[in-house]
């Protein structure tokens, strides 16, 4: 089984000129005929001071419902890995804030830590994204700051099953037969069920144009993306791997993505990390309680590596499309 569990971390903090803290604030999308409603978070600059609240069980570290400070920024779109939520890469999300972008994230619905009803089923791999798409459309149209966005100028962050949803987005079409060959693995019993038993979606998800660049961190799947199947992913790409990997991620996902893109991507093997190191550094007391997902092997430092991890983040993300 997958784990799944409330992460209780704190914030590793970055700041930028004249500008003190992330902006937070919430959002609720409603629902609609392509899917259910959406809860999740938008990270803003700001130059109000920071605060310190308490969400889910964990500490952030922003500046609740600050004016967003700027005009024309760029907006990133997050995706958390499968049974994650919102609030697992805060770190980075704020990290991208301080640099000038505006970051947004929610809930998929059916997998995330409160709702694992359909972590397992075929049909998550095709609605998480048209999940995106849709707080795309909501960033874009319906924020009440819309007009201080950059349409022109908008990028992706995913981490595992969120890294898979980003390489969808970017015009990737999974081999959805070819996860049978991960089934004796373990860790998508339900979906292999449903492949065995042959219901295989008639249409995949299309590509989204409006995305220009995308960090994709320990992607899940990866062994079924095929040449042919990446054929159509055109967009710059940061591809981060944990060296041992975990959680039904293996080091070989990440390789086949390396090897069968078009275009080469800024690719980064994390020495001695594993699949979680990616999720933001947990708190002591976390670490206690969620050794799975809070504990690295041996003598890597989380935090230490998130600093270098956002900072590279940022950079490849303003190089691609802060320059444009």
């Amino acid at each position: 089984m997958r784990l799944f569990a409330m992460l209780i971390a704190v914030v590793v903090w970055f700041a930028a000129p004249k500008v003190e803290a992330a902006g937070l604030r919430f959002i609720d999308i409603p629902a609609d005929a392509h899917g259910p409603a959406l809860t999740g978070a938008i990270w803003s600059p700001c130059t109000e001071p920071l605060q310190e609240m308490r969400l889910r069980l964990a500490t952030i570290v922003a500046t609740r419902n600050c004016p967003v400070a700027g005009n024309r920024l760029p907006l990133i779109v997050m995706s958390h890995g499968s049974g994650g939520w919102f609030g697992a890469h805060r770190d980075t999300a704020a990290a991208l804030a301080d640099a000038g972008f505006v970051v947004a994230a929610i809930d998929h619905p059916g997998d995330n830590v409160a709702d694992r009803s359909r972590v397992d089923t075929l049909s998550i791999l095709s609605d998480r994204p048209t999940d995106i798409r849709r707080l795309t459309d909501f960033m874009l149209d319906v924020w009440s700051e819309a007009g201080r966005l950059d349409r022109r100028r908008i990028g992706f962050f995913g981490f595992s099953r969120g890294a898979y949803t980003g390489l969808v987005i970017a015009g990737g079409r999974l081999d959805i037969l070819g996860i049978a060959a991960v089934c004796s693995e373990g860790f998508v019993d339900g979906i292999c069920t449903e492949i065995g038993r042959g219901r295989i979606p008639a249409q995949q998800p299309a590509a989204d144009p409006r995305f220009g660049a995308a960090v994709l961190a320990d992607l899940e799947f990866g062994r079924t993306f095929t040449l042919e199947g990446l054929a159509d992913v055109k967009m710059s790409i940061q591809l981060w791997a944990s060296e041992r990997g975990g959680d039904g991620v293996l080091p070989e996902d990440n390789e086949a993505i390396f090897e069968n893109l078009p275009t080469q991507p800024d690719y980064r093997v994390v020495p001695n990390s594993g699949h979680f190191a990616f999720i933001v550094p947990c708190s002591a007391e976390a670490a206690k309680v969620l050794p799975e997902i809070c504990g690295d092997a041996g003598t890597f430092d989380r935090a230490a590596f998130h600093e270098e991890f956002n900072a590279a983040v940022v950079a490849f993300l303003r190089k691609h499309l802060v320059g444009k």
